[in-house]
C-alpha cells in the first residue's frame, strides 16, 4: 500500500499535468538553503540598522549613501552564492511548462 505522501505526490503531478498556467508563491526561506540571510530571520539585520528600514524612498532620501552601501552588501552577498535545488526545480518546471505551450507564474518577495 502506497503512503499518504506518495499518493499527494501523484495526485499533485496529476493536476500538474492537466492544468493550463501554474502560479508557484515563495518566500525569503527559499534562498536561505543558498546562504543568502532572510530580511527577517536570524542573522537579517544588517550593522544595527533593519533591512526593511534601509529599503525605502525615505531612508534614501535620508541617507542615500547608507543605503547604496547596504544593496552593495546585498548585491555582493548575492552574487558569490548559488542557486540551490529549489530554484533548480522551478527553472525547469518554467522550461517543461513553457515546452508544453503552458503558463508558468512565480510570484516572490524575494530580492535576490
Amino acid at each position: 500500500m502506497a503512503s499518504s505522501t506518495t499518493v499527494k505526490i501523484a495526485e499533485f503531478r496529476r493536476l500538474l499535468s492537466h492544468a493550463h498556467s501554474v502560479l508557484v508563491l515563495t518566500g525569503a526561506g527559499i534562498s536561505a538553503e543558498s546562504g543568502i540571510p532572510t530580511f527577517r530571520g536570524a542573522g537579517g539585520l544588517w550593522r544595527q540598522f533593519k533591512a526593511t528600514d534601509l529599503a525605502t524612498q525615505t531612508a534614501f532620501a535620508r541617507s542615500p549613501s547608507l543605503v547604496w552601501e547596504f544593496y552593495h552588501y546585498r548585491r555582493e552577498l548575492v552574487r558569490t552564492k548559488q542557486p540551490n535545488k529549489a530554484h533548480i526545480a522551478l527553472a525547469k518546471a518554467e522550461k517543461q511548462f513553457e515546452k508544453e505551450g503552458k503558463r508558468f507564474n512565480v510570484i516572490t518577495q524575494n530580492v535576490d
